[in-house]
């Protein structure tokens, strides 16, 4: 399997670092990170091992993406090990959603 490594950037790093563990997926913010290397290994385990061994290291924080077109899959590295982690994109500002989008549209549509 071949996975991308997304390092996490300096200050998002030290909040991570620095937070309470939490469990379940991680919700990740692609602005923090920045896209690296690739690697080929069997797991994220055998990945964090070679690149370990091999130079850079793996950091909490850092995310491990699985290139693979039927399963595709984002694990963030904790202190722990790896835990799954989704990308979360904010919605563009501009785009009315929720109570009061209907007048909303109705007064863009005015003018």
């Amino acid at each position: 399997m071949r996975y991308r490594v997304h390092r996490i950037k300096e200050t998002p790093g030290e909040n991570f670092r620095w937070s309470p563990h939490a469990g379940g997926t991680a919700n990740v913010k692609p602005k923090d990170y920045e896209s690296s290397e690739e690697v080929a290994a069997a797991t994220v385990y055998a990945a964090w091992k070679l690149m370990r061994e091999n130079g850079p290291a793996l950091r909490p924080g850092d995310l491990l993406e699985a290139l693979d077109p039927v399963h595709p899959s984002l694990q963030i590295v904790k202190f722990i090990g790896f835990e799954p982690a989704q990308w979360i994109v904010p919605e563009p500002k501009g785009l009315a959603v929720g109570v009061g989008a209907e007048e909303h549209s109705a007064a863009a549509e005015k003018k």
